[in-house]
């Protein structure tokens, strides 16, 4: 039977910090939501189990959903069904709703948290690469006060962040306004409750850009994000470029395929290879290229 690790469970922000203050790299205190990733290393079937936690479940401060300010605001603890659930969501990040529908069964959904999907780093997250192309920011604190994180510089090596062992995650900002239109593709071994094997999401707004023939407008601002295809979920900054400043047409489509697929350099593992990532991460970019553009 595993041995399970000791556990405080604060009842505010200032008793978790004070938890959290006697937290180090050596030896970290893990913090819990949902549970639904540290929840498998406590039984041992992944990982090394924690050797200590601290509860957030009773802390009401990481909850809620609201718009201010030109962003959506939501809380580390909020789940993936109320994302799907959120009008304020379906509204303005269709893209992260789409995400969050992907993740699990729906009993996973109930319990797990974007603050945990963010924390717990794994390259194949699901809501990962949404954050990405949307610029979030990942608002983070500790007893020694709050600070902000693009979430592009969050995510540091396999399963490494830049959060402090005395810090936790509060929020997530994600900016909505300026026209921006996101798209997100799993892929999986099945439709639904599989770990992705290639996820992207795809960010752009429509301009003028370069004259190009027929009704579609060209691209600006193209953000396409991956994960599954390295240490971490990343950008394809060489891939955007391609897509920048044209109309979505076939062509291009064409080309930023090609591109991807020589820009990724994906690995071998126990749900799929890199010829298979390599591929299909290409396939999926053009296919959302072509839904995006209706042709």
């Amino acid at each position: 039977m595993p041995v399970e690790p000791p556990i405080a469970t604060p009842t505010s922000l200032a008793d978790a910090y004070a938890v959290l203050a006697g937290s180090t790299a050596d030896d970290p205190i893990t913090p819990i939501a949902g549970g639904t990733d540290v929840m498998v290393r406590i039984t041992g079937e992944i990982g090394a189990p924690p050797a200590r936690m601290v509860d957030l479940s009773r802390l009401d401060a990481l909850r809620g959903i609201t718009v201010d300010g030109g962003a959506v605001i939501l809380g580390a603890r909020t789940t993936y069904t109320e994302i799907r659930r959120s009008d304020a969501c379906r509204e303005h990040l269709p893209a992260l709703v789409a995400a969050a529908a992907t993740i699990g069964a729906a009993q996973i959904q109930n319990r797990g948290t974007l603050g945990g999907n963010i924390a717990n780093a794994s390259p194949a997250g699901d809501t990962l690469p949404v954050l990405l192309v949307l610029d979030a920011e990942v608002i983070v604190g500790g007893a020694r006060g709050e600070r902000s994180i693009p979430v592009a510089d969050f995510w540091v090596a396999y399963r490494r962040t830049a959060l402090a062992p005395d810090e936790l995650i509060l929020r997530i900002r994600i900016p909505v306004a300026g026209g921006r239109e996101a798209r997100f593709r799993k892929i999986g071994t099945r439709r639904a409750q599989a770990i992705s094997k290639v996820v992207l999401a795809l960010a752009w707004r429509e301009g003028p850009g370069a004259a190009t023939a027929g009704p579609a407008r060209a691209w600006t601002d193209v953000r396409l994000a991956l994960g599954s295809v390295a240490d971490r979920p990343i950008r394809a900054r060489a891939t955007e470029a391609v897509l920048e400043g044209v109309a979505p047409t076939p062509a291009t489509a064409n080309a930023a395929a090609e591109a991807l697929a020589a820009e990724i350099h994906p690995i071998d593992d126990v749900r799929s290879t890199a010829d298979y990532r390599r591929a299909v991460a290409a396939r999926a970019l053009h296919r959302m290229i072509r839904d995006a553009a209706g042709w």
